[in-house]
C-alpha cells in the first residue's frame, strides 16, 4: 500500500476529508522521524516499532550512471570466468530515439556494432533504458525501458525469442503476493498480455509487449532466482478455447476527471481531448452522459500524475469552470480472449463485487477485457473476489 492508497483507506474508515487524512499521516511520520532523530525508539503496542540501526558501508550507485556501472561490472565478471564479454551503452549499441527526453521512443536501432561483437564470439552486455536523439543528446526510454530495449535488440537481430528475467516465475492469473490460489500461465497471447500490462499487471511493460507483437518476437518471462520454465508470450497459443480469462489486474494510478455542463454540440469532444493530446496526456476510459437541455457531462480517467496538468488545461485553455477530479479511485480489470465467444463473464465479475459491497463507478469493455473504476481502498478486495469467482 502506497501513501495514496493509505490516504484513501483512512478517508473511507474515518470520514475525514482527503486533506485532513494527508495531514494526519504527515503528522504521524513527522513525530516518528523527530523521535528517531533524537536517538529514541518508537514502540506502538499491537502494531510494531521503529528504531535507527547502524549498517556497514556498502557499494552504492548513482542512479544517473547506474546502468553503465552495472554493465561494466557484469562484463568484467564474465571475463574473469573465461567468457569473453564487452559492455555497450545504449548509444554505443545503436539506439536512436525521438526527442522526448524522459519518455523517448526508439526510432531505429543500428545493429552494426552489436553484430560485429557477436561475430567475434563475444557476449554483448547492453545498457537498456537509454539512447541518443538526432541532436546527439542522451535520452531515457521511461518506465519499462530496459525490457523495451531487450525486445528491440531481439527484433533487430531476428532472434527466435527474447527472455525477460524478473523476480517472479512467470505471468500469473493475479498477483500471487496478494491473491491466493493463483495459477501460472504456460502461454498467453500478445493481445492478452498487452491488455494486462496496460491495465496494471507489473510483470511486463506494455511498450515491450507492443514492440514484440509488432515484430512477432516471442517473449518468455522467467525467474532469475528459480530455474524453472516460465510463461511464453506469443501470437497464437495452444489453448485458444481453454481458459476464458487469463488474468485479473488492478491499477491504482488512476484519476477520474469530470466536466459538468458541457455544451451538447458538435466538436466539443474534439476540443477537450485534442487539447489533452497536445499535452501528451493519455486518456483511458471516457463516459459521456445523455444530453439534456443542451448540456451534457463528460468523465474520463488518466494517470494520477497527469491529473493536475489535465485540470489546468481544461480550465485555462478550454475555459471549463465546472471541473472536478477524484484521486481515490482504482481500476480493476479482467482479460481473456475467451470472452469474445462466451456470455456471462461480465455478470460474474459484477456479481463478485456486488457480493463484497463494492460500488462500480465506471465500466469500459473491449473484445478481450472488462474494466471497472472503483474506490481505491477496495481494489485488493475486488481483485481477490473476482479471481475467486472466475477461477475457483
Amino acid at each position: 500500500m502506497n501513501k495514496a492508497e493509505l490516504t484513501a483507506a483512512i478517508v473511507k474508515k474515518t470520514g475525514f476529508t482527503k486533506k485532513d487524512a494527508e495531514k494526519a499521516i504527515a503528522a504521524v511520520t513527522d513525530v516518528i522521524t523527530e523521535t528517531l532523530a533524537a536517538g529514541e525508539k518508537v514502540q506502538i503496542v499491537g502494531f510494531g516499532g521503529f528504531e535507527v540501526r547502524s549498517r556497514p558501508a556498502r557499494v552504492a550507485r548513482n542512479p544517473r550512471t547506474g546502468e553503465q556501472i552495472s554493465i561494466a561490472l557484469l562484463a568484467m565478471a564474465l571475463n574473469e570466468l573465461g567468457c569473453h564479454a564487452i559492455s555497450l551503452t545504449g548509444w554505443q549499441a545503436g539506439f536512436r530515439t525521438d526527442r522526448a527526453y524522459t519518455k523517448a521512443r526508439i526510432s531505429r536501432l543500428e545493429t552494426e556494432r552489436i553484430s560485429s561483437e557477436l561475430e567475434r564470439n563475444r557476449v554483448v552486455v547492453v545498457a537498456g533504458f537509454q539512447g541518443l536523439n538526432k541532436l546527439d543528446d542522451i535520452t531515457t526510454l521511461g518506465r519499462g525501458g530496459s525490457d523495451t530495449s531487450a525486445v528491440a535488440i531481439a527484433a533487430a537481430l531476428h532472434a527466435d525469442r527474447c527472455q525477460i528475467y524478473t523476480d517472479v516465475e512467470g505471468v500469473y492469473t493475479a498477483d500471487p503476493r496478494k491473491v491466493s490460489n493463483t495459477r501460472k500461465l504456460e502461454e498467453i497471447t500478445f493481445d492478452e498480455m498487452l491488455e494486462l500490462a496496460s491495465l496494471g499487471a507489473q510483470v511486463l511493460n506494455n511498450r515491450s509487449v507492443e514492440l514484440a507483437k509488432k515484430y512477432n518476437v516471442e517473449l518468455e518471462v522467467l525467474s532469475s532466482l528459480n530455474p524453472i520454465p516460465g510463461t511464453v508470450v506469443k501470437e497464437v497459443t495452444k489453448d485458444m478455447e481453454g481458459m476464458l480469462i487469463k488474468g485479473v489486474a488492478k491499477d491504482t494510478d488512476v484519476a477520474v476527471i469530470t466536466i459538468l455542463n458541457v455544451p451538447d454540440e458538435p466538436g466539443m469532444s474534439f476540443r477537450i481531448f485534442g487539447l489533452l493530446a497536445q499535452k501528451n496526456i493519455n486518456v483511458d476510459i471516457i463516459l459521456q452522459s445523455t444530453g439534456r437541455d443542451g448540456k451534457k457531462d463528460i468523465s474520463f480517467t488518466c494517470a494520477e500524475g497527469e491529473a493536475e496538468l489535465a485540470m489546468r488545461v481544461l480550465k485555462e485553455s478550454a475555459h471549463f469552470n465546472d471541473v472536478s477530479v477524484d484521486t481515490t479511485c482504482a481500476k480493476v480489470s479482467i482479460v481473456g480472449a475467451g470472452m469474445q465467444s462466451h456470455s456471462g463473464v461480465a455478470s460474474k465479475m459484477f456479481e463478485a463485487m456486488s457480493n463484497n459491497n463494492i460500488n462500480i463507478k465506471m465500466i469500459s469493455t473491449s473484445e478481450i477485457k472488462i474494466s471497472c473504476i472503483i474506490d481505491r481502498a477496495d481494489a485488493d478486495k475486488a481483485v481477490g473476489a473476482i479471481h475467486d469467482m472466475l477461477f475457483d
